[in-house]
């Protein structure tokens, strides 16, 4: 509540105003409001009249009748309620017994944790939506797998296409030579689209070969709604991904020791080469690993951004803390948000969730057995389904239904099963062996033992 009152030709005029309002003053008074309480100073040297006072008391008095908590309550309800995204936009939020998360501005984002694949926060995760400059992560890590770093990659009229295309580029020239791990810095730092077309008819034979080959390791990856058509990621209304497949990628991309030192890396000098006169100079706009930005996170250990007026701007990154690498996709934001949004969705799993590591009970766990789970989770909480395949068991574990994570088991049974036979085998071997060399009879002695240790004849 504000009062307020001036004076003009010898009539004073009082208004009271109720609710929230930001300092108001004139000439003649200054209205303060603070913790409920309403302060009246004159400014110029007048007599306060007693009406104007009553009149003030009343009005506080008046007033403070209303339901000022009540409003107040309800409007902190549907910031709540707004904070918490409805399960068929974010659906991880209908998982049962999941931590619920807030909605974001971008079309489609994921986290998923690397060791067990969970994935934390799903929003329009299988949606197609065009990549950007995304694709060049899977550039660089199928020549990564297909090149030695010390190779000569020298600029072809292909590579030096990309100086015009209008995208990003270090305006290579015709018959420079670069090692390839200079550009894969490039690409990466800088988002060159010239190396990154060069790189792939370096590696490929031609571009749409290595875009072939793009694809062919996407789908090895496990992705089912990718289709690469430039090793660029420049439009082309034929060309998308999801963000599920793009968190495949990156998790791909970042198990390898190269490419993470690569996608951590804020600024790469190329030096001269046989035709540049100097230095370039390559500096990282992904403002995540810049400790000197705004945008920094301390916890990313690498990532790219892009954006085309296609895509909207797109974000691919990674980071660790509290034992868990988190990867963080967001697809299809506006300029300048998707930054705030990967921090907020990462945040979201680091403090929700953390490793838990199932007991070994019957000492017979080949590998894995550590799940990712809601804080405060224990094994009861979970659930498991078992398959068995070739002397082994894969156990995978559920909580509300949604898998996170895995463990592989000895098949304890198929291998006693397995011992029985060969037992039986040698045996008859053995008999037959002993009947075509000796007239002596032959005797089988069976030797019985008991697990109860309290057996007594």
């Amino acid at each position: 509540m504000i009062f307020f009152a001036r004076k003009e030709r010898n009539v004073l005029y009082c208004y009271c105003f109720y609710g929230y309002c930001s300092l108001t003053m004139n000439s003649n008074f200054s209205i303060f409001l603070y913790t409920g309480v309403l302060y009246t100073m004159m400014i110029k040297k007048k007599r306060i009249t007693a009406a104007l006072m009553a009149l003030g008391l009343g009005a506080v008095t008046m007033f403070s009748q209303f339901p000022v908590s009540a409003a107040e309550e309800t409007a902190q309800n549907t910031d709540a309620a707004a904070q918490t995204a409805d399960p068929s936009v974010v659906v991880t939020n209908g998982i049962d017994g999941w931590p619920q998360a807030s909605d974001i501005s971008s079309a489609a984002a994921i986290v998923m944790e690397t060791s067990t694949n969970t994935v934390l926060y799903s929003k329009n995760a299988d949606q197609p939506l065009y990549p950007a400059s995304a694709v060049k992560i899977m550039t660089c890590l199928v020549a990564l797998e297909n090149s030695s770093l010390d190779e000569q990659v020298t600029m072809t009229a292909t590579g030096v296409s990309g100086v015009t295309d209008g995208g990003a580029n270090i305006s290579s020239q015709l018959d420079e030579v670069f090692t390839m791990e200079q550009c894969l810095y490039a690409i990466m730092v800088a988002s060159a689209n010239d190396i990154a077309l060069q790189v792939a008819e370096h590696v490929g034979g031609s571009v749409d070969a290595f875009v072939q080959t793009m694809n062919t390791r996407a789908q090895e990856l496990g992705c089912t709604n990718t289709v690469f058509t430039n090793p660029t990621g420049l439009p082309d209304e034929n060309q998308h991904i999801t963000a599920h497949d793009m968190a495949l990628i990156m998790e791909a991309a970042m198990a390898n020791d190269t490419f993470r030192t690569i996608a951590a890396t804020t600024s790469y000098t190329l030096p001269a080469t046989n035709v540049s006169g100097g230095e370039r100079v390559l500096t990282n706009n992904f403002t995540m690993i810049n400790s000197t930005s705004d945008g920094y996170y301390k916890p990313c250990i690498g990532g790219k951004e892009g954006y085309t007026e296609a895509s909207g701007s797109t974000l691919v990154c990674e980071a660790s803390k509290n034992n868990m690498k988190l990867v963080c996709i967001v697809l299809n934001g506006a300029s300048g948000v998707t930054n705030n949004e990967a921090i907020a969705l990462l945040n979201y799993g680091f403090d929700n969730f953390a490793p838990l590591t199932i007991a070994d009970n019957d000492f017979n766990r080949l590998s894995g057995g550590t799940v990712i789970a809601p804080n405060g989770a224990t094994e009861d909480n979970l659930t498991t389904e078992d398959t068995s395949s070739d002397g082994q068991i894969t156990r995978q574990y559920y909580f509300g239904g949604t898998p996170v994570g895995t463990a592989i088991l000895e098949d304890a049974e198929q291998q006693t099963n397995d011992a029985a036979v060969t037992g039986q085998k040698n045996m008859e071997a053995a008999q037959a062996y002993s009947a075509s060399h000796t007239t002596a009879p032959y005797y089988i002695c069976l030797l019985y033992t008991s697990d109860a240790a309290d057996d007594k004849a």
